[in-house]
């Protein structure tokens, strides 16, 4: 089988970026921002849209995440308000 980027020069381009994808989740944050610095591409996927609160919340949790192990890049976290064990939503 013969292609193109086989034989390609994409080996001449200055640089490349480098993306965090497939199966990452909220929880792989931290490790994720020491390994790529705190302005990292990372993609979130089905640990998003798998949020048990939706994927909206899902979300909002990885953009929580990684905007606090940016802040704290010595790995020391303090949060200014009591956990959310469940929403608060009338059926």
């Amino acid at each position: 089988m013969d292609s193109y980027f086989l034989h390609s020069r994409l080996g001449l381009y200055a640089s490349v970026m480098p993306v965090a994808s497939g199966g990452i989740h909220v929880l792989h944050t931290p490790a994720l921002t020491v390994i790529f610095g705190d302005d990292p591409v990372l993609q979130f996927g089905g640990g998003t849209v798998g949020h048990p609160w939706g994927d909206a919340l899902g979300a909002v949790a990885d953009r929580v995440a990684l905007e606090a192990c940016a802040l704290a890049p010595n790995g020391e976290i303090k949060f200014e308000f009591e956990p959310v064990h469940k929403l608060d939503v009338k059926s």
